[in-house]
């Protein structure tokens, strides 16, 4: 019995020590890194439950907006003037007078300016639906447009990425988020040929947009922004695909 006691003694080498003190350490670096990583995970979805409630309070002022909007004008305002888009640019035409109807450009340049929790201003210019997945959102515009505002924004809001002024000749091109979930444009990649959007406009107009291409491209590939569509109203909806790696692309032409 003696010797088997001193034999498991000496079993207990300085290498063995050794390992088990590094077995400990990283014990316990596993430990740190399993809180970190948790932590981490935490603060992500209360900055994305954030974003969502903004983007909520943005959404409910556009529509204060619109609605006090529509009390003080009863007129209708007049939709039938063709716009000819040459170049990626609109045409010189002389709109006819309208009484009391403001357009779509001046209620946007009447829009109030806000200043988001990442401390970046916007204005709400549109508001977008898409009964099919879900998606009721504001459409934000930068007070730059610079790279770093607007992914600020985005955590907040879609955000106009490109184009005319919504609900007018060219094409609107709006980006926001896929967080793999069901915020912001997480659904939009299911999206299919001939699913309708709505569109909002500051006037209070609503036009119906049907989805007639959708594809992936390279992050630096700008060529679904063109505002040469033939004289149509046409939106485009821009997130990444689940990966991050492609954009995806759903372009969708106003249905008459």
């Amino acid at each position: 019995m003696n010797q088997i006691l001193v034999t498991k003694k000496l079993y207990v080498t300085p290498e063995l020590k050794r390992k088990k003190k590094i077995y400990k350490f990283n014990f316990i670096i596993s430990i740190f890194l399993v809180i970190v990583l948790t932590s981490m995970y935490i603060y992500a979805e209360y900055d994305r439950n954030k974003g969502e409630t903004e983007s909520k309070e943005i959404l409910e002022g556009m529509l204060a907006q619109v609605s006090a909007g529509a009390k003080e004008d009863n007129t209708i305002a007049n939709d039938d003037i063709l716009l000819v888009v040459l170049d990626g640019t609109q045409e010189d035409y002389e709109e006819p007078a309208k009484e009391n109807t403001p357009s779509v450009a001046e209620m946007n340049e009447q829009a109030e300016w806000i200043t988001t929790s990442s401390g970046y201003k916007c204005k709400t210019i549109a508001s977008i639906k898409i009964p099919k997945i879900g998606v009721d959102y504001a459409v934000v515009q930068g007070e730059t447009g610079s790279l770093k505002e607007t992914e600020a924004l985005l955590k907040s809001s879609p955000v106009k990425y490109h184009g005319y002024d919504p609900n007018e000749v060219g094409n609107f091109c709006i980006v926001a988020h896929n967080y793999r979930n069901s915020r912001f444009f997480s659904k939009v990649p299911t999206l299919v040929v001939g699913d309708k959007i709505e569109l909002t406009d500051l006037t209070g107009r609503t036009i119906t947009y049907e989805v007639y291409d959708k594809h992936t491209v390279d992050p630096n590939d700008t060529r679904d922004t063109t505002q040469m569509t033939g004289g149509r109203k046409e939106v485009t909806l821009i997130t990444c695909t689940d990966d991050s790696q492609l954009r995806v692309i759903v372009r969708c032409k106003e249905v008459k």
